[in-house]
C-alpha cells in the first residue's frame, strides 16, 4: 500500500490481426535480429516505420516500407510529408501507399511470403511492424480498482494527472497524450513538485512541443502545420525554402533541404517551424528555446546568421510564399 501511487507503464507496440502474423518483428525485437536481413518489409506510416526503413536501407537491405494510408506521417505539415517522401525514395526506399497486409507464410528456407490485401505478393527475409503503440494497461488490475480507462485501454486523467481514483495518478504514454519521452519527462517533473514541492513547474505546453523524425534526411517540427493554423481560423503568412546544401555541390549528392516558417499575420507571432535535412532535430532544439520565449519573426529578421550554415535561412527567410487564407 500506498499514500499515492503512479502508473507510467509505457506502450507496447502493436502486431496486426491477420494470419501468419506471428511471422513479424516490432521495435522491441529489432536490434536483437540473429541475422541481418536483406529483403525487410516495414509495415507502417509514423515516425518508427520510417526511421528504420532509412536504418535498413541506409545498411543495405533492400527495403520496402508499406503503408495502408495515402501518404505517410500522418498529422504532420503536408509539404514536409510530401517533401520527405521524395528524398526518403531518393534514398532507396521502396514506398507503397494504399497498401495493407492480408496474411503471411513462412516458406521452407526461413523466407516470408507476404500477401497483401491488393493481391500482389512480396518475398521478403523480415518484416516489421510499425503500426502503433497502446498503452500497456491490460492485467494491471485497474479496472478492480475502479479507475477508468478510454477505448484504447489509456488510463483517464484530469490536468494534474490524476485519475478516477484520487490516489492513483499516470502520465506518459499510459495516457496517449504525446507519445514522446521528454514530453513523459516534463510531465512527472509537473506532477512531482504539484505533489511534493511547491508547484513552481508548469505543465507542459502540449501545443508548442519540439519534435524529430531521425528519418534520412531528418525531420525536425515545432508547433502548427500549416493545415493545422488554418483550420484553428488563422490568418497566415507561410515561408518556404527549398535548396541543395552548399556541401553537396562537393559531396556530389542531390540531397535537399526544405524549411518553413508559419507566422500569424498582424502579431508575427511564429505558429509553426518545420525542417526537412541534416540535423533539422539539432536546430530545431534551439529555435524552440527561442519561441517559447516568444520570439517573433521580426527577432528572427533582427538575428544575425552564422555563414555558412543551413540554420541561417531561417533568419533570411524575407520573402513570403503565400499568404492564407
Amino acid at each position: 500500500s500506498a499514500e499515492r501511487i503512479l502508473v507510467a507503464v509505457g506502450g507496447w507496440p502493436q502486431k496486426p490481426d491477420i494470419p501468419g502474423a506471428e511471422h513479424g518483428i516490432t521495435s522491441n525485437e529489432v536490434f536483437d535480429l540473429a541475422e541481418f536481413p536483406k529483403r525487410i518489409l516495414i509495415v507502417g506510416g509514423g515516425y518508427i516505420a520510417v526511421e528504420f526503413a532509412g536504418i535498413f536501407a541506409g545498411l543495405g537491405a533492400q527495403t520496402e516500407l508499406l503503408y495502408r494510408g495515402d501518404l505517410f506521417l500522418r498529422g504532420f505539415d503536408m509539404e514536409v510529408r510530401k517533401f520527405t517522401a521524395t528524398e526518403v525514395a531518393r534514398k532507396g526506399v521502396k514506398l507503397s501507399f494504399n497498401q495493407d497486409l492480408d496474411r503471411i507464410e513462412k516458406n521452407r528456407d526461413g523466407s516470408l511470403k507476404v500477401t497483401l490485401k491488393s493481391g500482389e505478393i512480396r518475398e521478403v527475409d523480415q518484416i516489421l511492424y510499425a503500426i502503433g503503440r497502446v498503452p500497456k494497461t491490460a492485467n494491471l488490475g485497474l479496472e478492480s480498482a475502479g479507475v477508468e480507462l478510454d477505448a484504447k485501454g489509456a488510463v483517464v486523467v484530469d490536468d494534474s494527472f490524476q485519475s478516477s481514483v484520487s490516489s492513483i495518478y499516470a502520465l506518459g504514454d499510459v495516457i496517449d497524450r504525446v507519445q514522446l519521452t521528454p514530453v513523459a519527462l516534463a510531465e512527472a517533473m509537473s506532477l512531482v513538485d504539484q505533489l511534493y514541492g511547491d508547484a513552481g513547474i508548469p505543465l507542459p505546453n502540449y501545443k508548442m512541443i519540439p519534435t524529430a523524425v531521425f528519418c534520412q534526411p531528418n525531420i525536425g517540427t515545432l508547433g502548427v502545420s500549416e493545415e493545422e493554423a488554418l483550420e484553428q481560423g488563422h490568418k497566415i503568412d507561410v515561408y518556404v525554402s527549398d535548396f541543395r546544401a552548399m556541401r553537396h555541390t562537393l559531396s556530389g549528392s542531390q540531397e535537399r533541404t526544405l524549411m518553413k516558417l508559419i507566422v500569424e499575420q498582424g502579431s508575427e507571432r511564429i505558429l509553426g517551424i518545420h525542417m526537412v535535412g541534416a540535423d533539422a532535430g539539432e536546430i530545431m532544439q534551439g529555435l524552440a528555446v527561442a519561441v517559447t520565449a516568444g520570439a517573433t519573426k521580426t527577432d528572427f529578421d533582427r538575428t544575425i546568421g552564422i555563414h555558412p550554415t543551413a540554420a541561417e535561412e531561417f533568419v533570411t527567410l524575407r520573402t513570403k510564399t503565400r499568404s492564407l487564407p
